[in-house]
């Protein structure tokens, strides 16, 4: 009620993003669009814009440099660029014409598919929410009519 006490108390809990929250709860297991490799950048790749994880097409852009694919039996495959890591340990085209300090800079991680973690129990959680409202209604109820 807008004033005074009611015992016949009521909350709605909602969420900006239930999708995420979804996610977690449910632990998906999430491929890519079209069917090839999910691109997982690493602290190499940079930040796109406003903070966004980069595409490799999109870094390749901005860079200036080409990704070469590396197949790995063993673990993830990588899109790698020949160049170096800068000072703030981003991947950027090397100025030196000997090759001097030039490396092969892994950029993406490739995987065909990855497997979220289950991070929420929202059914075990609820349940004990609902179990303990009674409770605090009479504790609160007892506590004001005293």
């Amino acid at each position: 009620p807008r004033s005074g006490e009611s015992l016949n108390a009521a909350a709605l809990v909602w969420s900006k993003a239930p999708v995420i929250v979804g996610a977690h709860d449910t632990g998906p297991l999430i491929r890519s669009r079209d069917g090839f490799w999910l691109a997982i950048p690493t602290p190499a790749a940079g930040k796109g814009t406003r903070g966004k994880a980069l595409t490799p097409g999109e870094w390749e852009r901005r860079r200036g440099l080409r990704l070469r694919f590396v197949y790995r039996r063993n673990g993830p495959s990588l899109l790698v660029a020949d160049g170096r890591l800068n000072s703030r340990g981003l991947g950027v085209a090397s100025r030196s014409k000997t090759g001097r300090g030039q490396s092969t800079v892994p950029i993406f991680l490739l995987v065909p598919q990855v497997k979220l973690s289950k991070r929420l129990d929202l059914g075990r959680d609820a349940a004990n929410a609902i179990d303990g409202v009674p409770g605090l209604i009479m504790a609160h109820w007892i506590d004001e009519r005293i």
